[in-house]
């Protein structure tokens, strides 16, 4: 399943999934914390991004595991290589997964309406959420930036 799709290696498949929803989960996260106003218009793809992109990295990063055992991969430059951008993938999962979890929280926290005399908790425990939802996506930004980034210098500028 993370090797191969149709013979084709999996791993550049796979990817794309989550260079699209990683930024996309990013963007309607800060959204919905900073801006009242468009919440009752991304509540739902918020809470589809946050389940989605969770998923699309972990089948990217599992099936570049599973590319990184081909035989092509072997030379001591090319495993330094791997590891620097397994490094990224590894902490771009944590992040991501840390980002779904508080954006669901906020998704269902903060009320579609916004107003501050609606929110199901504490006022601070909004403005806490809110402020690591920020963070955790620039976070996140970040290292799907630098996790394709190290992957296409690899696979354009050769081993």
């Amino acid at each position: 399943m993370f090797d191969r799709v149709l013979g084709i290696p999996a791993h550049p498949l796979y990817i794309h999934a989550a260079v699209v929803l990683v930024p996309l989960l990013a963007l309607t996260a800060v959204l919905y914390a900073v801006w009242p106003g468009c919440r009752r218009h991304v509540r739902w793809p918020l809470v589809a991004f946050a389940l989605a992109s969770p998923g699309a990295v972990f089948f990217a990063k599992e099936s570049g595991e599973q590319f990184s055992t081909n035989r092509a991969f072997q030379s001591a430059q090319v495993k330094a290589l791997v590891a620097q951008h397994e490094e990224y993938a590894d902490a771009l999962f944590l992040w991501i997964l840390a980002l779904a979890v508080v954006a669901l929280v906020l998704a269902f926290l903060v009320p579609v309406g916004g107003s501050a005399a609606r929110i199901k908790a504490p006022v601070a425990v909004h403005w806490v959420a809110s402020g690591l939802t920020v963070v955790l996506a620039v976070v996140s930004a970040y290292y799907v930036y630098k996790t394709g980034d190290s992957g296409a210098h690899m696979a354009w500028e050769g081993f």
